[in-house]
């Protein structure tokens, strides 16, 4: 089945260079009208200007597409909303928002300036709840919604100097688990893809002879798979040089320590227990997690819980 996009509108912040504006591209060519979002401000988040996105429309136009630039901050909800309303004016629905936008501060926590830490959550992570809630309630109206937040390896496994970067980016990953929930109902469904490419964002952090391999091209595939129609929901899907993978979340069986043994020391002396990944499960909700603890308590205790007495 070929993956098409007529008649839906887009919304793709930081589309201005890199993955955005490789991901705007093929969204447009596959029938997708398109906001291009771009600050065009400087890695660092300094400056501004709204020629990269329109670079990208004229590119998009070319191409035979519909598309209009835009140079809103996306921590700031007042310039996000009036982004929102032109796009709603001009195509009258919104159906797809890509949160990818993203700035770099990196410096190890002991020499980094707490205002750098801040201003790279609210450009990463607040960012994309305020484009995320200026689009939800249209979402929900419409009964269809695709969602994806931008995650990254720096903050799924690490990466030194990245604190403020990783907090950010592990954060899309929660966000992504409850509003997955929230927005069920109403057919909106919400992604998260973890990309690594050769971007202005890491030129100077990847080798150089493996920049060529790292094209932004070579990640839209998986995007454009994440907002299509028949999207799955609550995915970590990750995409570089080719190559796609999922990052998934699991949770070992664990133990039931008794009171009287209840122990640092009896914690450290089963941490192999605890951590014995045979019996481990993804789990769908933060209650399953209680219920598991609460139920090995009770047979523990010899108690038979009632279906309704669980949390």
């Amino acid at each position: 089945m070929t993956i098409r996009f007529d008649g839906r509108v887009a919304i793709v912040t930081g589309a201005g260079n890199g993955l955005g504006r490789a991901h705007a591209l093929g969204l447009a060519s596959r029938g997708a009208k398109v906001v291009v979002s771009d600050l065009g401000a400087r890695r660092d988040g300094t400056g501004g200007s709204s020629r990269a996105a329109e670079k990208v429309v004229a590119e998009i136009k070319a191409q035979g597409g519909e598309a209009i630039a835009n140079a809103a901050n996306v921590s700031e909800a007042a310039a996000v909303q009036e982004m929102v309303e032109e796009a709603m004016q001009k195509w009258g629905r919104i159906d797809i928002l890509v949160n990818n936008a993203g700035i770099l501060r990196d410096k190890s926590l002991s020499k980094m300036d707490l205002a750098d830490f801040r201003t790279v959550l609210d450009v990463h992570l607040w960012g994309s709840v305020v484009c995320t809630k200026a689009v939800w309630e249209i979402m929900r109206t419409q009964n269809y919604g695709r969602v994806v937040f931008t995650t990254s390896s720096s903050g799924i496994y690490g990466n030194f100097g990245q604190s403020n970067y990783g907090a950010a980016k592990t954060a899309m990953i929660g966000l992504m688990n409850v509003l997955h929930l929230e927005g069920e109902r109403n057919n909106i469904r919400i992604n998260v893809l973890s990309p690594t490419a050769a971007t202005r964002m890491t030129e100077d952090l990847i080798p150089p002879d493996a920049l060529a391999l790292m094209t932004p091209e070579s990640i839209t595939p998986a995007l454009l798979y994440l907002v299509s129609e028949d999207a799955p929901s609550r995915v970590i899907l990750c995409a570089g040089a080719g190559g796609f993978a999922r990052t998934l979340i699991y949770e070992t069986e664990g133990i039931h320590i008794p009171a009287d043994q209840r122990t640092p020391e009896e914690v450290a002396a089963r941490f192999d227990e605890i951590s014995d990944p045979s019996r481990q499960k993804m789990l769908t909700g933060a209650f399953q997690q209680t219920n598991k603890f609460v139920e090995a308590a009770a047979r523990a205790a010899g108690i038979s819980l009632k279906a309704r007495e669980r949390v």
